[in-house]
């Protein structure tokens, strides 16, 4: 069973997506089982965190852009290597 949602973003940032993860549970029917979350976007990824304390988003986001600063050696014409290898480090897909 596949559901897709489309969401607008900004350029950074964490965005929590626990209600179409429980919408899409709920119209599956299926009681016991595991959903799969998967994101196409190459300079997108999938996170497990709490979202009780809004310091770990702005922590989460130092931290990343900390270890993967912009930098003008980047050749990619995007000028996003910076977003594909923090997408690389947090993945594409979770279960």
């Amino acid at each position: 069973m596949l559901f897709e949602y489309s969401l607008k973003t900004p350029a950074e940032g964490l965005i929590d997506i626990t209600q179409f993860v429980r919408e899409a549970a709920a119209k599956s029917g299926i009681a016991d089982g595991i959903v799969t979350i998967y994101c196409p976007h190459t300079t997108a990824g999938i996170t497990i965190n709490e979202n009780a304390d809004p310091d770990v988003v702005h922590d989460m986001l130092l931290g990343l852009n900390k270890a993967f600063p912009d930098r003008a050696e980047f050749r990619h014409a995007e000028e996003n290597s910076a977003a594909h290898l923090k997408a690389s480090v947090t993945g594409i897909c979770r279960p």
